[in-house]
């Protein structure tokens, strides 16, 4: 079963970085956001085809946990992944009371992108 990812991050780098650290066709990028009103839009017109969010906590025009609020709004079974570096507790607290399922701490390994998702989508 192929896990559908919609990937949010203001940096076109990041965003290649992690979709290049998915293994095989068990993960699929289905769509990419750069920034999180994108996000929220992106997610309505893909709602049906995105299992998992991985999301970045800090960008422009609606940071993440703004996005991660919106969409859970939109679609309690989602599951959300935050994106966030080292030493950002507090906007991690405030990700979870968004609604966001796991985290995924930058910087980060291949394996660690992957067990961030499976953690959310057992």
């Amino acid at each position: 079963m192929t896990v559908r990812i919609l990937l949010v991050d203001d940096s076109v780098y990041m965003r290649r970085r992690i979709a290049s650290a998915l293994p095989d066709a068990s993960y699929e990028v289905v769509a990419e956001a750069p920034n999180g009103a994108d996000a929220v839009r992106k997610y309505k017109q893909h709602a049906d085809a995105i299992d998992v969010v991985l999301m970045d906590i800090v960008m422009a025009q609606a940071n993440g946990i703004k996005a991660t609020a919106a969409i859970k709004q939109l679609d309690q079974s989602v599951r959300i992944v935050m994106c966030t570096s080292v030493g950002q507790r507090a906007k991690m607290k405030l990700a979870a009371r968004a609604g966001a399922d796991g985290y995924l701490v930058k910087p980060f390994t291949d394996e660690d992108i992957v067990d961030a998702i499976d953690q959310v989508h057992a």
